[in-house]
């Protein structure tokens, strides 16, 4: 958009003595009767030293060259003297002033200038005509301040008047012909407080109003404006405010657009895929829009058929609800959904505010965007190297108009821009989900027995970009008795995890063959010894338990050996839970096989429930990890009398941000029928 020009008409009739020059040699193009009549008739288009060539006239000539040169107002307020005009003997007297304006035929500058010859002739008759004067010479330099498209005028008693027309033209709407209760309606609803604020508080100093909002266009869309106004202030009080508003949307989203563009590419390499799109969602809030969440899709490009997405961010401007928990939802992209990522682009749904149509996102995000009373939802596709990698969800709450084409294209451009973090977060995830399921192929089912139930459960950390080398097991031996065992690798890699693999193989292969009199604290030894022969070694913590049944009451003997693992934990069916700890623990493994191991040995009865489990599971960075244990003891005593499965999902659930792999393995001698009364 050209800068708008002064229309220099408006002065036709002026009592202030008004002349316009344009270009650096300050060729008058205009001037008013009033000028004429102080200064005489005067040729158009000539430069000024052509046209002003009395005496003195290098003052003028100077301030016309500095006002040009940066663009500041200057005020000449003594007294100067026209010696002769028109070629007679004459004096008059006159002060000015000059300032910057944008003309037809360029930048230029608009002088104004006030008769004071009857101030010096008659001091009575000086005393009124300064006032009026002055109060004139004050309204045009206000008018004059700022080269703007639209000038107006606000009385003291609130009524307006258009100078320099061309709000209609921009909002399609004629101006407000007073300040009343109506004439916010064309702002944007998030900006009209500011802006009934801001002129309150410039009306009762009186002070100049600024500021930068936003208006709806004749298109149905919001630019952005600039208005300023400046009061006329006589015996301390404003009787009128001049100002001026231009449209200055096309630079402000150019500003906009470098700003969030260098945030984006300012996206650094993430761990998680979910850290590298929550920064990038981030770039857009608040700027443009409410709330942005991404939803990952399991296969680039996929466009026709079932598609399920998985929700890994989410971020929402200050001053909404707390959003859902992630907990990685998964939904079926709609119809609509589908398209934008077949097409590559985006799509908007407008909507009755909070009335968002079913099947949109998932239900739990829908709940939380009708409470917020939402207006639009955009849907817009992330292309990594080609493919669709993801889906990004915008939307305005709180009965904010939807976003224009502009801003759902800045929106679009912006999710581009982070290609590199994205791509290697992604790689990451790849990597990390592969070694995943090979962890979980390795860590089987617990066996089914009579008189006793087993459960065990596997979650891998969230803070990590690959897996650690956490792990259980529990299976039958050939004398009837049953194994069971909890281990943690150092390290949060694939060769952890491939440790971990291979370290369990050689454990369960040594409890397997050895005869009833082979002790747990005997079987450790012995992987230790092993471990360092074949080279495998690498520090690890174990506990590896026997469980052998004693009696006919269904109770069991636990027998176990603790490689420097945190202690087991036995739930009773009533009273506090307890740990199994030795007071001297055996050192971890692969550190010296020659120290020797000890087998501890403790009854199991009937109802009652044992716990092994890894740190994951009770660590927390900065605290005594008996604090986390005393936790993971009292939830373990509140779900006490739960079905097993339901308590090993009760205590991995507690754990609110998996900074680490956890592994937890239960055993529950079946409680005695109850006696028939």
């Amino acid at each position: 958009m050209l800068p708008p020009h002064l229309t220099p008409e408006v002065f036709d009739r002026a009592i202030v003595a008004i002349a316009l020059t344009a270009g650096p040699d300050h060729r008058l193009v205009y001037y008013n009767d009033a000028f004429r009549d102080l200064f005489g008739d005067r040729p158009l288009d000539r430069p000024a030293h052509q046209v002003f060539t009395e005496p003195g006239a290098d003052r003028l000539l100077a301030t016309l060259d500095a006002v040009l040169a940066d663009g500041t107002a200057r005020q000449v307020t003594a007294h100067r003297t026209l010696g002769c005009r028109a070629g007679r003997a004459t004096h008059r007297h006159f002060v000015y002033s000059c300032s910057p304006a944008a003309t037809r035929h360029g930048p230029g500058v608009l002088a104004a200038a006030i008769d004071t010859t009857a101030e010096l002739h008659s001091a009575l008759e000086a005393e009124r005509l300064s006032a009026e004067r002055l109060h004139a010479l004050q309204r045009y330099e206000a008018l004059t301040a700022a080269a703007a498209r639209m000038v107006w005028v606000v009385g003291a008693d609130g009524s307006t008047s258009e100078l320099v027309p061309g709000w209609q033209d921009l909002t399609g709407r004629p101006f407000p012909a007073t300040v009343d209760a109506d004439w916010l309606d064309a702002v944007h609803p998030r900006d009209r407080a500011g802006v009934a604020a801001r002129w309150v508080a410039a009306l009762e100093l009186p002070a100049v109003f600024e500021h930068t909002f936003r208006v709806r266009s004749a298109d149905g869309g919001y630019r952005h404006v600039r208005s300023r106004a400046v009061p006329v202030v006589r015996d301390g009080e404003g009787t009128e405010w001049i100002g001026t508003t231009a449209d200055i949307e096309d630079q402000w989203r150019n500003r906009l657009r470098e700003r969030l563009l260098a945030r984006a590419g300012a996206v650094t390499e993430a761990d998680r895929a979910e850290d590298a799109f929550a920064a990038l969602a981030a770039t857009l809030v608040p700027d443009l829009t409410d709330v942005c969440a991404v939803y990952l899709l399991p296969e680039p490009d996929a466009a026709a058929g079932r598609v399920v997405a998985t929700r890994i961010a989410a971020v929402a401007r200050p001053g909404l609800p707390p959003l859902p928990p992630l907990g990685r939802q998964t939904f079926t992209l709609g119809e609509h959904a589908r398209k934008a990522v077949s097409d590559r682009r985006p799509a908007q749904f407008r909507f009755t505010a909070g009335k968002l149509p079913d099947g949109t996102v998932p239900d739990i995000s829908a709940r939380w965007l009708r409470a917020t009373r939402a207006t639009a939802l955009t849907l817009l596709p992330i292309v990594v190297d080609g493919a669709v990698v993801a889906l990004a969800a915008t939307a305005c709450c709180e009965d904010a108009p939807p976003p224009g084409p502009a801003d759902i294209d800045l929106q679009h451009e912006v999710l581009q821009r982070a290609q590199a973090p994205l791509r290697q977060a992604l790689a990451l995830q790849r990597a990390r989900h592969a070694v995943v399921v090979l962890q979980r192929a390795m860590l089987t089912t617990p066996p089914e027995i009579g008189g006793a139930a087993f459960a065990a459960r596997y979650q891998p950390g969230s803070r990590n970009a690959e897996v650690g080398g956490d792990w259980y097991d529990a299976f039958a031996l050939p004398d009837g008795s049953l194994a069971m065992t909890i281990g943690d690798v150092a390290g949060h890699d694939l060769a952890a995890a491939t440790t971990m693999g291979q370290l369990r193989a050689m454990l369960r292969s040594i409890a397997y063959t050895r005869t009833h009199a082979h002790t747990p604290a005997d079987t450790l030894r012995e992987l230790d010894t092993a471990a360092e022969g074949l080279g495998v070694g690498s520090f690890a913590t174990a506990v590896h338990a026997r469980l052998v049944r004693r009696g006919a009451d269904g109770g069991w003997e636990l027998q176990w050996a603790n490689a420097g693992h945190p202690p087991p934990v036995l739930v009773p069916v009533d009273g506090p839970p307890r740990l199994l700890a030795a007071e001297d623990a055996d050192v971890p493994l692969c550190v010296d096989p020659r120290r020797p191991r000890v087998t501890h040995r403790h009854p199991v009865a009937p109802g009652e429930t044992l716990l092994l489990y890894t740190d994951g599971l009770v660590e927390v960075p900065g605290e005594d990890l008996g604090d986390g244990i005393a936790r993971l003891c009292a939830a373990a005593a509140e779900a006490r009398h739960r079905p097993l499965a339901d308590l090993c999902d009760h205590l991995v659930g507690r754990v609110a941000d998996v900074r680490d792999d956890i592994a937890v393995v239960a055993f529950r001698p079946d409680p005695p029928p109850a006696r028939p009364r």
